[in-house]
């Protein structure tokens, strides 16, 4: 059954100025922020530049795989094409004041893939907890061997680590969730979560710390820092602030915590000063690799939908 042409138009309408806003915000974002890095990119070459803008869409993308491979194992395997439009798209409310635009927006446009609204909200908030406890563990993979007593003020954060890994065992998360259904007088998921998708999405979430340690080895890189040490340091630095920023909420987006965590953590291979400048620049090429991947998410969705069906002859 298909919605009145009224009732579309305005859809689409609603959709049209979100993405605008969205759009709005983040260019005002990255605007924003020029002046503050605009020294530390002229220290940049192009080339390392691209590199490094090409390492963090790559880990994106495993963000948006894990988000997929989360939704998948719920019940609702999407297209490749529409997991990015949903999930890019949908990601691009972070930068509107108010933290629940982006789970408003996928659940609204999962919806017309079939996408039950609890189950795109259920993969959303599950992401948050898998990003937190690998980017912990890969922090202290790297951080106490190459960091030391830079980073020894974080160090509690590692409580944080055993809880975080018990608490996604598929029997908790499942039982938190239909805890969480009956409260609110939903009706429970029809499947549950399992331990296979919550591997594959640990796996996708591994694969983008990966890519951001990379993207931010390249700018310190850049910046002066060589050798295994740096790029170590940049794997750690970036999870730290990752994971620091999102803990204290009171920061809209980990704003300024994450640029101290990271100046920490990266210490031992680049003064202050410089480390701060790569910490801003790294803020920025994120915020970049955001526009980028929503606008293609965009017009390859709408490509896919212009391209005609052609019935198959026997």
């Amino acid at each position: 059954m298909t919605a009145p042409p009224a009732r579309s138009a305005r859809k689409k309408l609603v959709r049209l100025l979100f993405l605008l806003v969205a759009l709005g915000f983040g260019a005002w974002a990255v605007a924003g922020r020029w002046s503050q890095v605009a020294d530390g990119f002229s220290r940049l070459s192009w080339p390392l530049l691209a590199a490094s803008l090409v390492a963090v869409l790559a880990a994106l993308s495993a963000g948006m795989l894990m988000w997929r491979a989360l939704l998948a194992d719920l019940g609702s395997p999407l297209a490749l094409t529409d997991a990015a439009k949903v999930f890019f798209v949908g990601q691009l409310g972070k930068y509107i004041p108010g933290s629940l635009w982006p789970v408003l927006a996928q659940m609204e446009m999962g919806k017309d893939l079939g996408v039950p609204r609890s189950r795109s909200a259920t993969a959303f908030f599950l992401t948050y907890p898998i990003y937190l406890a690998s980017g912990l563990g890969v922090a202290v993979l790297t951080l106490p061997a190459f960091a030391g007593d830079s980073v020894a003020r974080y160090a509690w954060l590692l409580l944080l680590l055993p809880v975080l890994v018990a608490g996604l065992h598929p029997r908790v998360v499942n039982g938190v969730l239909g805890l969480g259904l009956r409260l609110l007088r939903r009706p429970p998921l029809e499947r549950p979560l399992s331990r296979r998708g919550v591997l594959a999405s640990a796996g996708w979430a591994f694969a983008g710390w990966a890519a951001y340690g990379v993207h931010l080895w390249l700018v310190v890189t850049g910046l002066g820092a060589a050798g295994p040490r740096a790029l170590a340091l940049s794997l750690g630095a970036f999870s730290l602030a990752w994971c620091l920023g999102f803990i204290v909420v009171i920061a809209p987006a980990g704003a300024g915590v994450r640029e101290v965590a990271m100046v920490a953590a990266l210490a031992p291979v680049l003064p202050g000063g410089t480390a701060l400048a790569a910490a801003l620049c790294s803020r920025l090429l994120v915020s970049l690799g955001d526009l980028m991947w929503a606008g293609l998410a965009g017009l390859a969705a709408r490509r896919a939908e212009s391209v005609p069906v052609t019935a198959e002859h026997d």
